[in-house]
């Protein structure tokens, strides 16, 4: 029960936050484009930290048309991965969600790249959604700013979450075998 009516707390607030957004910036251009996906980004971390779920939908498996993670390489995973060392993030990620040479470190891992996923895509979603808001009232040129981010921001990494998973499994699998 407690846990249900904090859910419902943290998307209430998540509304009352974007409708400050949308009134004191507006809906067209960087600045709210920007504003947000780290506001989402942090509501949406709060929600999925609450709500706990396992994450065993089968949303979550591996399909058969990722061909292996090649489909991901196929559209610039490999590059937006470096990228991400180049600014530093995968640094500051690792320092709060260690690797550890165990199947324990493994499995939280694991279940942290579906926590990640499903948080970006709940906000591609909602960035998207703008963006096409946006798009028929003001025009495209106005949404270009939400569209690209929630690539950059969401898309790529829903995109590298799946490219890992498996990955993982085939470590914890090892890890189990031995």
């Amino acid at each position: 029960m407690k846990r249900g009516l904090t859910l419902i707390f943290i998307v209430i607030l998540t509304i009352a936050l974007i409708y400050a957004l949308v009134h004191y910036i507006g809906v067209q251009g960087l600045s709210f484009a920007i504003s947000l996906n780290f506001l989402l980004m942090g509501c949406v971390l709060a929600f999925t930290e609450t709500l706990k779920s396992q994450l065993s939908s089968p949303y979550f498996h591996h399909k058969a048309w990722e061909r292996a993670g090649k489909v991901y390489e196929s559209v610039g995973i490999n590059l937006y991965r470096k990228l991400l060392v180049g600014i530093g993030w995968e640094k500051l990620h690792k320092q709060s969600k260690p690797v550890r040479k165990n199947i324990d470190a493994l499995r939280f891992l694991h279940y942290k790249t579906k926590q990640d996923e499903l948080a970006h895509l709940i906000i591609f979603i909602i960035v998207l959604g703008f963006g096409i808001f946006v798009a028929f009232k003001f025009g495209v040129v106005y949404s270009l700013w939400l569209f690209v981010l929630n690539i950059l921001l969401n898309l790529y990494p829903i995109l590298l979450q799946r490219f890992n998973r498996p990955r993982l499994e085939r470590a914890i699998q090892i890890s189990r075998s031995r």
